[in-house]
């Protein structure tokens, strides 16, 4: 039977009335649950929500949750009380570790409010042996971290903890990507109202791209830390012989993209430092840099970067690409003054000693035969088949007691195991070289080709550093090398090489006394010393020191300078395989002259020791001739094996000048040279007054 409505006629406060008596008791009896509950869990500490708590969370985290000892779960009054004994957190499957986080001992104190608005706040943690797993995965697509399918990943955050005991923490780290992995130790904490009070250290080891290395760090700001604010870190690296230093501010405590970072490194060898990275570059000396290091997504961009290597300063930008499937590097260097030292890894020595003990034992050590001075230092193949590089880099000055070089400019490329230095300029002597060097590494062994060319230069300062000035010489030289060879070093690539070796003299001077030296014309010399003349210069028409290279040997093709009272002309050549050189230089007057050895100046030994011979064969022979004319005549008769009677041919400039080979060459008169062949001949025995 229905109930019957309200009468019309009962007092409205009587309505009232029983509304708030409705109110009253539903909140009491809310009020009797709810202390209810809160006695029950009181009492029994809530350890029968273990499993209930397992199931809740690994439904919010879509990872396996389990509490393998003591449990508690209850308010203590009003605040949360979490306790739990051997707790651990799975990671997604595709970790290399089972759990994402495990804890001896998880004792917590929880604003219930904060779990309501997403502001974590936990009034008390007693934490002991925590290990957390951070890994990435391999497409560096998310992290274990990130309960969810974020691409990216989130960052790690952690809630705000008022009062904190955290004692024997580990962290691993796995990125995938940078093939790194780091075990880290943290050191206990101890924090009161929000507060450390004092840095906390992590200290730890791991493997960077098959490089171990080991970690000492500190956050300096372990107090906005805790309160989800700035993370202030110094860090400090050591890896094969290099110290690398980092500090900066860290949005959260394990997010480093598109901050910028203060990076410090120092060592005994650059390249030991960036092979950390997988990155080829030659040796050097000890090194200390300092730059400003921002990851951007796959890149990591060194800017202002200043520091020394070697006795060398150094400057610019370098960065760093993560790509697939080879890393990219991109600089643009700057360096103002370069020691002539430090070039030397650019050909495979090393460096250091180079320093101590010069260029044959530094060749040596890489592998030469002695009194080698051609490196046998190898290409890194492997290295260079694992990136690639665009790179760029200017020098102001060389520091160097010989040659005056300066204004480099290199632009390096590397792209599928193609090196190329192109173009490669400088400024020599107050000329240019240009060149363009190209090493193809997919070739076994490397197919190498070396283009360079040298604009007129003059002498003089060209060869300072050898006395050239002293002894005499002035005048240009312009020239151009050009081989291809086959090898994984230098001295193989050129052993095996075929090409053309070409200097020009242009027209200009050559001192008195080289012209002499060189011709031996004893008679010309004194002539000139009494005379008190012998600074005046020697006019040069025009000159040609060329080398045809076949299979390593050159030989030469030809040698030929046209004086105004010469005709200088070589035979000979030298060998890139074994570095031996047998040269043999023939001055013949224009103009009568007593006195004249006419014999050859050799140059003989190796690239390493060279040495002037000038006593020759065939100045002993004609100096038996002339003892022989003495005894069977008169003394002055011996004079006779001595004369030259000036009838050297000389040479038509245009084929001198244009480089042409021997067989190319013409007298002034047009007629073919025979007197440039490396093949003896009869017709090239100069007989003694013509005569006989």
């Amino acid at each position: 039977m229905d109930q019957a409505a309200p009468s019309p006629d009962v007092p409205l406060v009587e309505t009232q009335r029983r509304r708030r008596r409705i109110l009253r008791n539903t909140l009491i009896a809310v009020a009797a649950v709810i202390f209810g509950i809160w006695l029950l869990l009181f009492v029994t500490k809530g350890r029968f929500l273990r499993h209930p708590f397992e199931r809740f969370v690994a439904g919010q985290t879509h990872r396996a949750v389990k509490v393998d000892g003591d449990f508690q779960l209850y308010f203590a009054p009003f605040r949360i009380k979490l306790y739990a004994e051997r707790f651990t957190l799975a990671n997604p499957a595709w970790a290399t570790r089972p759990n994402l986080f495990q804890a001896d001992r998880i004792d917590a104190r929880i604003a219930p409010l904060s779990l309501l608005f997403g502001k974590r706040r936990l009034y008390s943690l007693d934490l002991a042996n925590g290990a957390a797993d951070l890994e990435w995965n391999a497409a560096h697509t998310t992290n274990s971290w990130t309960f969810s399918d974020q691409k990216g990943g989130k960052p790690l955050e952690f809630p705000r903890i008022d009062t904190a005991t955290v004692t024997g923490t580990t962290v691993r780290y796995r990125d995938p990507r940078m093939r790194l992995l780091a075990d880290l130790s943290l050191d206990d904490i101890r924090s009161n109202d929000a507060r450390i009070g004092r840095a906390v250290g992590v200290t730890g080891k791991g493997v960077i791209r098959d490089t171990p290395f080991r970690l000492a760090g500190r956050l300096l700001s372990p107090d906005a830390t805790a309160n989800r604010g700035k993370n202030q870190l110094v860090a400090r690296m050591w890896a094969v012989h290099n110290v690398i230093d980092v500090s900066g501010t860290l949005p959260s405590i394990a997010d480093i993209e598109n901050v910028p970072l203060q990076t410090r490194a120092s060592g005994r060898n650059l390249r030991e430092l960036l092979g950390i990275i997988g990155v080829y570059i030659p040796q050097t000396r000890r090194y200390r840099l300092h730059a400003q290091l921002v990851k951007s997504g796959d890149e990591y961009r060194f800017t202002r970067m200043a520091g020394r290597f070697g006795d060398s300063d150094i400057s610019g930008r370098f960065t760093v690409t993560q790509s697939v499937p080879k890393v990219h590097i991109g600089a643009e260097l700057r360096t103002r003054s370069l020691d002539i030292v430090d070039v030397a890894p650019f050909i495979g020595y090393n460096p250091d000693i180079v320093a101590t003990r010069g260029a044959v034992a530094a060749a040596a050590a890489t592998g030469a035969a002695p009194a080698r001075l051609l490196p046998d230092a190898p290409l890194d193949v492997a290295a260079m088949r694992a990136f690639n590089a665009d790179a760029h880099w200017t020098v102001g000055m060389v520091k160097s007691r010989r040659i005056p070089i300066a204004d480099i400019d290199l632009t390096v490329k590397l792209k599928d195991s193609v090196l190329t230095l192109s173009p490669l300029t400088m400024a020599l002597s107050r000329g240019n070289v240009a060149s363009d060097v190209r090493i193809d590494t997919n070739a076994r062994p490397a197919d190498a080709t070396y283009d360079i060319r040298l604009a007129p230069t003059p002498l003089g300062k060209l060869l300072a550093g050898w006395g050239v000035i002293e002894s005499g010489t002035s005048g240009t030289l312009k020239g151009r090398i050009e081989l291809r060879g086959r090898g994984d070093t230098i001295h193989d690539s050129l052993a095996t090489a075929h090409g053309r070796m070409a200097f020009i003299i242009p027209q200009g001077t050559l001192w008195t006394r080289n012209v002499q030296l060189a011709e031996l014309d004893l008679g010309t010399f004194v002539q000139k010393m009494f005379e008190d003349k012998l600074k005046k210069p020697v006019e040069i028409n025009c000159g040609l020191v060329a080398f045809t290279v076949r299979n390593g040997i050159a030989a030469a093709d030809p040698i030929l300078i046209d004086t105004s009272k010469n005709v200088i002309t070589g035979k000979g050549g030298f060998s890139f395989k074994t570095e031996a050189v047998d040269l043999a230089f023939r001055a013949d007057g224009k103009k009568f002259s007593l006195f004249s050895g006419q014999s050859p100046v050799g140059i003989r030994g190796y690239f390493a020791q060279p040495a002037l011979q000038v006593i020759s064969p065939q100045l002993l022979g004609r100096a038996g001739a002339g003892l022989g004319l003495a005894l069977l005549a008169t003394p002055p008769a011996a004079i006779l094996a001595f004369v030259d009677i000036g009838d050297a041919k000389s040479a038509a400039c245009g084929p001198v000048l244009s480089g042409a080979t021997a067989s190319a060459q013409r007298t002034a008169k047009g007629q073919p040279r025979d007197d440039l062949s490396n093949q003896p001949a009869k017709s090239q025995r100069k007989k003694f007054l013509g005569i006989f």
